[in-house]
């Protein structure tokens, strides 16, 4: 009988541990995308990564006054080439969508959506639209030049001391006048990570 006990006692934390680990929560869950519960990788720029970049370009955007030297306001600014050298295929809109988004709605900027890198408009039907009204109309396409473009980079830096990995992201991004193709704005963000693994919170 007292084998009996002592061979209880012995297996109940054991059955109590695998029972736990089996009923532990893992089902996928909301979470609000700016907290500090979101998935920090450090193989990969994260959505809190873009928001802090965002964030921040835009803020010392704003404070510059360079949008208000503008001729017209709103000015008219159009997005030029965003050149990626980290490791990662990474889509760039992630940080320049939420930056025009910002400085939209500031009521500072409007962003052209005809006009892209060799022609390629990111709204082609608004583009079409455009060149039927004026060909139907019997009048020359008017087209209005923006103001500023945006251009920019993404470096990636990576370094290792034992098990611990850190890596940095840097974001660059200029403002330059098309008139006279000067850059009257520039910026660099760096977010830096370090750790052996992801982790959940930053």
């Amino acid at each position: 009988m007292k084998s009996l006990r002592i061979l209880a006692c012995t297996l109940a934390p054991a059955v109590f541990f695998l029972t736990g680990c089996e009923t532990a929560p893992t089902e996928a869950k909301y979470v609000a995308s700016d907290s500090t519960n979101t998935i920090v990788s450090l193989d990969q720029i994260n959505i809190q990564d873009w928001n802090q970049a965002a964030e921040k370009m835009v803020a010392s955007l704003l404070t510059s006054g360079v949008l208000e030297r503008a001729p017209q306001q709103p000015s008219l600014m159009a997005i030029s080439r965003i050149i990626n050298n980290t490791q990662q295929q990474i889509d760039t809109d992630s940080l320049t969508k939420k930056i025009r988004v910002a400085l939209n709605q500031s009521g500072k900027v409007n962003t052209t959506t005809t006009m892209g890198l060799g022609g390629n408009a990111e709204d082609p039907m608004a583009k079409e639209a455009a060149q039927m009204n004026a060909m139907l109309s019997g009048e020359k396409q008017k087209t209005t030049l923006p103001y500023y473009t945006l251009s920019g980079k993404l470096i990636e830096d990576r370094a290792r001391a034992g098990s611990t990995r850190q890596v940095t992201y840097t974001f660059q991004l200029s403002l330059t006048t098309v008139k006279d193709g000067i850059a009257v704005w520039e910026d660099e963000k760096q977010i830096t990570k370090q750790g052996k693994k992801a982790s959940v919170g930053f």
